[in-house]
């Protein structure tokens, strides 16, 4: 099998790994240059401030010692597997980049010969791209389990995004997914490693490379509660940009082969939850959860909110701190400092002064006071 060959078995395995081309839906979109041969290889992907760029995303090999019940890439499961060395796999990187066709890299791994050793090889690939071939696009270098700290010293020195994939939000959940690994000494503890030699190592590094991970949802019937409570220690504790959310969806011939798929609205709802306790300071309790412990997925987790505590309790746009403001629907971060400089310079009292800063007025319409006074509407029609 030559290179070209193990890339077209090995990158559209990498549709299991969410990464930078993901969207909240879980979309991806395909750079209109990527050959018929490379499509499910490179993406267009949304890296560090907001540029999207064609990215290759592969495994370094399928091989994989672990049985995870959910993994397509369990050991003794049947298929065609592959494998790339590091030179193999670096030298058809820098030809792709040469050609324009992609600039940047995700580089992950099934796990083969323990953590360490896979650490090592993808180390070595990321070490070839930087050093002998000089290569200076965007890389994301993902983190083993059971990585030890010098290795994740080295990929920081080599990436611009690391991550490590919790898969679950704690280690009972954990046990129903992947039996064999354990939740706070063998991940965890590794992110906690990043989170600490980035620090450390702040000032020698070419750039501060940023950290995410991904949960599979539903599989473990863990609750929505569980997962975002998680996902505010990683944003808040470790500083991570970015929790990844994977709809279970069942592998044929895999321990969870017979169970239901997860619907994508309840990703999508926690994508939005997630975005409002990284950047609209929120915190988990404040979160609209049913008894279930899961968001309802019929309604937009803010707007939920909103309906509950602003209805009767308008926020008046003129004089409300940036907090308050991001706490109205259609209100981002944006959006928020271009109220307040808006402001700065005269009284806001008309729909059309907030349609002109970008705000979707329908949404936070009825939700503010403009002025001291609500704005022309009928409470009851709430927006979409």
């Amino acid at each position: 099998m030559d290179a070209l060959q193990k890339l077209q078995l090995l990158g559209p395995a990498t549709r299991f790994e969410p990464a930078e081309e993901v969207t909240m839906t879980g979309q991806t979109s395909i750079s209109p240059r990527t050959p018929q041969d490379l499509v499910g290889c490179i993406y267009y992907a949304a890296v560090s401030g907001g540029k999207r760029v064609p990215l290759l995303k592969t495994l370094l090999t399928s091989v994989c010692e672990r049985d995870c019940h959910y993994c397509p890439f369990r050991a003794g499961r049947d298929f065609q597997r592959a494998t790339f060395s590091p030179d193999e796999l670096a030298s058809l990187s820098l030809q792709l980049y040469h050609k324009g066709l992609i600039k940047g890299i995700f580089l992950s791994s099934a796990l083969e010969g323990g953590g360490t050793r896979t650490q090592d090889n993808i180390l070595a690939t990321a070490e070839l791209l930087r050093r002998k071939y000089h290569f200076q696009g965007y890389l994301h270098v993902k983190i083993m389990p059971g990585a030890e700290r010098d290795q994740i010293a080295s990929a920081l020195q080599w990436a611009d995004r690391v991550s490590l994939n919790l898969e679950a939000p704690n280690a009972q959940r954990l046990q129903t997914l992947a039996p064999h690994k354990r939740f706070d000494n063998e991940l965890v503890q590794r992110l906690k490693w990043a989170d600490e030699l980035r620090h450390e190592l702040q000032g020698t590094l070419p750039q501060y490379p940023s950290m995410t991970t991904q949960f599979v949802v539903g599989a473990a019937d863990e609750s929505d509660v569980e997962l975002l409570t998680t996902t505010s220690y990683l944003y808040h504790t470790l500083k991570l940009a970015r929790a990844y959310f994977s709809a279970f969806s069942p592998i044929a011939n895999t321990p969870l082969s017979w169970h239901a798929p997860t619907p994508p609205p309840r990703q999508n709802r926690l994508y939005q939850a997630s975005f409002l306790l990284r950047d609209y300071g929120f915190d988990v309790e404040e979160l609209p959860f049913a008894a279930n412990g899961n968001l309802p997925t019929d309604i937009d987790p803010k707007l939920a909110w909103a309906r509950q505590h602003l209805a009767e309790a308008p926020v008046e746009l003129n004089t409300a701190d940036r907090e308050w403001l991001l706490r109205v629907p259609g209100i981002g971060p944006i959006s928020a400092d271009r109220i307040l400089d808006a402001r700065r310079k005269g009284t806001l009292n008309t729909l059309s002064t907030l349609h002109k800063l970008g705000i979707p007025t329908q949404r936070a319409e009825p939700f503010i006071l403009l002025d001291g006074k609500r704005t022309p509407q009928q409470l009851s029609l709430w927006p979409v």
